[in-house]
C-alpha cells in the first residue's frame, strides 16, 4: 500500500518525466562519438565542477551517511577531510596529462606504456567499481522508495532503471552534466529542508540536538591512536585520500569530464568547485544522521516499528511476535541506521515535501547512475569492442555501441542492486568494494605515471603480486581457527591503501633491481691495465 499521497506522486512523476525530457533535448545534438562522450569541449568549467560534486553526493551519501551517523559517529566524514590533498594532486598533475594526451579513455595510456594487458585490467577494474557503485545506489533508492511505497525493491529498481536508461542512451555526457547541475542543487535543498523537518519537531531544538550527541559521542571522528586493525581517524583518512586519488586520477566518470570543459584550467577548477561544495554537504548529512539518533532517542516509541521489521527480517517466517520483540530489543542503531531516514520521512514530513525529497533523492541516485553508465559505455566501446573485437569502427559503428554498452551496464547495474538486498549498511559495502576494484588500478596508473623506467616485466610482476595481497586481505578473514594467524589483521578500508602501495612500491623495486643488473662492472685494475 502506498504511503505516497497523490501530490507526491505528481511531483515523483513530473521530475522522471523532465529528467526523460532532458534527454530528448540533447539527443538532437548527439550526432557524432565525440558529442556523446566528451560534449566536444564546450561544458564551462563551472557546470562540471557541479556535475563531479552530485556524482559525489549519490544516495550513498543522501542516504548510507545519515545511517553511519545514526549508527555510529562522525568517523566517516574523515573521508571527506582528505579530499582537498587528492583535489590538489589531480588538479597539479592528473588535469594537464589528460589534456595533453587527447584520448577520451583514462586507460589508453597504460597500453603505451606497458602493453595491452595493462589496459584490460585497469578497465576491468574500473567496470567492477561501476558495478559495485551503480548497485549500491540502486539498492540505496529501492529502500526508501519501499518504505514510501511499499512496493517490492525489485519493481522500485526497474523502474528508475529505465528512466535513467533512456534519458542517459538518448541525452550523452552532455544531458548527463546539466541534468547533474540541476540534481545537484534539488539534493542540497532536499538535504536542508530535511534537517529543518527534523529540528523542527525536536523537543528543545537544535541545543538538545548537540547535548544527546555529546552524551553518545555521536560527533567522535574516530581515534587518533596509530591503529590500523580499527576504523580509526588514520584509516579512514588514508582510504579516503587513496580511493580520492582514484576518483580524480583514474576513474572515467572524472576523467572524461575533464574532456568536456574548454580548456586544462577549466577542468582544475570544476575539481576545486566539487571539494568545497561537497565538504559542508558531507557535513550536512552526518548532522541529519545525528539529529534523527536524538529526535529518536526523545521518542524511542517511534522507532519501535522500524526495529521490528528488522528483526522479522533477521528471523525464520515462524518466528512468533514475543521472540520478534526479544530480537528487537537487541538490536544496536547501527543494525538499522540505514531504515531510519526513510521511517521519518514515512511519518514525519508533510504532503508535497515528501514528493520534492523524494525527487531529490531520486536525483542523487541518478546523477551517479547515469555517468557512470555512460563512462563505463566510453571505456567497453573504446578499450574492449573496438581493442578488441572490431578496429576501426565508423560513427555509425561506435554510436551503436555507445548506445548499447549503456543500456548493458544499467541492467547489470540493476542486477547488483537486486543481489545487494538485505546488506546491513549500504555505506560500508560501498567502501569495500570499491577499495578492492580500485586498489590495482591505481597502483598501476601511478606506476606508470611516476617511474618513466618501469618497463612491462616489472609492472606485471607487482601487479600479479598486488592482486594476490588485495586477494588475501579481502578473503583470509574467512580462514578457519586453525589458520587464523593467516587472516589479515588490518582493516578493511586498509585494502586500498596496501594494495595500492604494493603495486607502485614493488614495481619500484624491481626497476631499481632491473636496473642495478644493467649497469656493466666498474673495470678492475688488472683489465685496465690489459686495455693499455
Amino acid at each position: 500500500m502506498s504511503n505516497l499521497r497523490v501530490l507526491d506522486l505528481s511531483i515523483i512523476a513530473l521530475y522522471l518525466l523532465a529528467m526523460i525530457a532532458v534527454g530528448v533535448y540533447f539527443a538532437r545534438k548527439n550526432v557524432n562519438p565525440e558529442q556523446y562522450s566528451s560534449a566536444s569541449g564546450s561544458i564551462p568549467g563551472w557546470a562540471i565542477g557541479l556535475s563531479i560534486y552530485a556524482t559525489f553526493l549519490s544516495s550513498n551519501t543522501f542516504l548510507g551517511v545519515p545511517g553511519k551517523a545514526f549508527g555510529t559517529n562522525w568517523n566517516a566524514f574523515v573521508f571527506s577531510l582528505s579530499m582537498p590533498l587528492a583535489a590538489w594532486v589531480a588538479a597539479r598533475y592528473f588535469v594537464p596529462f589528460y589534456r595533453s594526451t587527447g584520448e577520451i579513455s583514462a586507460y589508453t595510456h597504460l597500453e603505451h606504456r606497458f602493453g595491452s594487458w595493462a589496459r584490460t585490467y585497469a578497465v576491468v577494474c574500473f567496470l567492477l567499481t561501476q558495478l559495485a557503485r551503480i548497485g549500491s545506489i540502486f539498492f540505496g533508492i529501492a529502500l526508501t522508495l519501499q518504505a514510501l511505497t511499499g512496493f517490492s525493491m525489485e519493481m522500485i529498481m526497474l523502474c528508475t532503471g529505465i528512466c535513467i536508461i533512456v534519458y542517459t542512451v538518448l541525452g550523452g555526457i552532455e544531458a548527463v552534466i546539466w541534468t547533474e547541475v540541476v540534481q545537484g542543487v534539488i539534493k542540497t535543498f532536499g538535504a536542508l529542508l530535511i534537517l529543518y523537518l527534523i529540528i523542527e519537531n525536536m523537543p528543545g531544538g537544535l541545543p538538545n540536538v548537540v547535548a544527546i550527541g555529546q552524551q553518545h559521542d555521536k560527533f567522535s571522528l574516530g581515534g587518533f591512536l596509530p591503529d590500523f586493525t580499527q576504523s580509526t581517524f588514520w584509516v579512514v583518512l588514508l582510504y579516503g585520500f587513496f580511493i580520492n586519488l582514484n576518483n580524480f586520477g583514474v576513474d572515467q566518470n572524472y576523467v572524461q569530464r575533464y574532456h568536456t570543459a574548454a580548456s586544462a584550467k577549466q577542468a582544475a577548477k570544476s575539481i576545486w568547485l566539487c571539494v568545497w561544495l561537497y565538504l559542508p554537504a558531507s557535513l550536512l548529512f552526518f548532522v541529519i544522521g545525528s539529529a534523527l539518533f536524538a529526535y529518536y532517542q526523545v521518542h524511542p516509541e517511534l522507532i519501535e516499528a522500524v526495529k521490528l521489521k528488522v528483526a522479522a527480517e533477521k528471523l525464520p517466517l515462524t518466528a512468533t511476535a514475543a521472540q520478534i520483540s526479544q530480537a528487537a530489543a537487541q538490536l544496536l542503531p547501527s543494525d538499522y541506521g540505514d531504515k531510519v531516514m526513510p521511517h521519518f520521512m514515512v511519518t514525519k514530513i508533510p504532503s508535497g515535501f515528501v514528493g520534492l525529497i523524494v525527487s531529490a533523492i531520486l536525483s542523487a541516485a541518478m546523477s551517479t547512475i547515469s555517468s557512470g553508465m555512460n563512462a563505463s559505455a566510453t571505456v567497453f566501446t573504446a578499450d574492449i569492442y573496438e581493442r578488441y573485437f572490431k578496429p576501426n569502427l565508423n560513427m555509425r559503428q561506435t554510436m551503436r555501441m555507445l548506445h548499447l554498452g549503456t543500456v548493458v551496464v544499467g541492467l547489470l547495474g540493476m542486477g547488483t542492486g537486486i543481489a545487494m538486498i538485505g546488506v546491513k549498511s549500504v555505506l560500508d559495502v560501498w567502501w569495500e568494494l570499491s577499495g578492492i576494484f580500485a586498489a590495482g588500478m591505481l597502483g598501476l596508473f601511478l606506476l606508470g605515471v611516476i617511474s618513466r623506467q618501469t618497463g612491462n616485466h616489472e609492472a606485471l610482476t607487482a601487479t600479479i603480486i598486488g592482486v594476490l595481497v588485495i586477494l588475501w586481505m579481502t578473503f583470509s578473514g574467512k580462514l578457519p581457527e586453525e589458520l587464523a594467524s593467516f587472516r589479515n589483521p588490518l582493516h578493511k578500508s586498509m585494502i586500498i591503501v596496501v594494495g595500492t602501495l604494493t603495486i607502485f612500491l614493488v614495481g619500484l623495486l624491481l626497476t631499481k633491481w632491473r636496473g642495478a643488473k644493467a649497469v656493466p662492472p666498474e673495470p678492475t685494475l688488472a683489465a685496465a691495465e690489459q686495455v693499455h
